[in-house]
């Protein structure tokens, strides 16, 4: 094998395991007890610490070639990502006791086309035929979710698909953050927008939200050790090993494994129009991502 397949090889484990580190955070959310404002905060406090320590092994705490004017204005925009990045989970892990972690996850994968969205209103993109076609198929995925339920529990379901759009909006919202801070160490970014997060959240976790049991202590720290800091470093890792389209095609592990866990260890039975909208979903967020075009014909060699 050769040193570039090596890297490569290694990249696709890193993204692997980084994606199924991601599947498993709803598990813990629900594990924590904790509200949700409580677990982002817990979450950012050892998220923190965690980063903290690798950003001093890798020597990210001093300033780079620009100095600390040049930190500090990283550290602002960096500051602006971590607002719209907590923001995210914390609606995200709302979602999660609403409608089900699997179908949280499913609408949360509407983010590309969030990102479309305010590419178009922001910058004037034109997202072309393909992506909107591709939206269109998402938008039937998620109305095949909405019709799923209905009844007395009807409304608190819509409530988590509301907010796992939500989460799904700010987290598009940090990825256009994240497009100004190119070439910037990202576990310093990381490591920034952690600290945002608890001072952000510091006032709503007090009073009520120190966990309590070791279940609750185990949970909170693994989400910032383990699905805060070390997932960082493994995805980080990937990144730079992986082209474009490795990157894309396995960061669909995570919807997948959330619904596998929420099956496996809360014994979750998606609805078939569940099934059926989180699968368009998914489905339309590769396509959009990968420029597929449904209609167009394969091209038969001559005879």
């Amino acid at each position: 094998m050769t040193r570039s397949e090596q890297a490569t090889a290694g990249g696709v484990a890193r993204m692997t395991a980084a994606m199924v580190l991601s599947g498993t955070i709803g598990v813990f959310v629900v594990w924590s007890g904790l509200p949700v404002t409580a677990v982002v905060f817990w979450r950012c406090v050892f998220g923190a610490l965690t980063l903290l320590l690798i950003c001093a092994a890798l020597g990210l705490l001093r300033p780079g070639p620009g100095g600390w004017r040049a930190l500090a204005r990283t550290a602002a925009v960096a500051a602006l990502g971590g607002v719209a990045l907590v923001l995210n989970w914390v609606l995200l892990f709302a979602a999660y006791p609403r409608a089900s972690i699997a179908v949280a996850t499913a609408v949360y994968n509407t983010q590309p086309f969030m990102l479309v969205g305010l590419g178009m209103l922001l910058f004037g993109d034109r997202p072309g035929r393909v992506r909107l076609w591709w939206l269109a198929v998402a938008f039937g995925g998620v109305l095949l979710i909405v019709s799923a339920k209905g009844g007395a529990a009807g409304g608190d379901y819509l409530t988590g698909i509301a907010l796992a759009l939500g989460a799904a909006f700010f987290y598009a919202v940090a990825a256009l953050v994240a497009r100004h801070l190119k070439g910037e160490p990202p576990h310093r970014v990381a490591l920034i927008q952690v600290l945002v997060g608890g001072v952000m959240l510091a006032p709503f976790a007090s009073g009520g939200a120190l966990p309590s049991g070791a279940a609750a202590w185990g949970s909170v720290v693994t989400l910032g050790v383990v699905h805060t800091g070390v997932m960082y470093v493994l995805l980080y890792a990937a990144l730079q090993r992986l082209p474009t389209a490795v990157i894309g095609a396995l960061s669909y592990v995570y919807p997948v494994v959330a619904v596998l866990a929420d099956l496996v260890v809360f014994s979750t039975r998606p609805q078939p129009e569940q099934i059926i909208g989180g699968v368009a979903i998914v489905v339309a967020a590769a396509g959009s991502t990968f420029g597929w075009v449904p209609w167009r014909r394969a091209v038969r060699p001559a005879a």
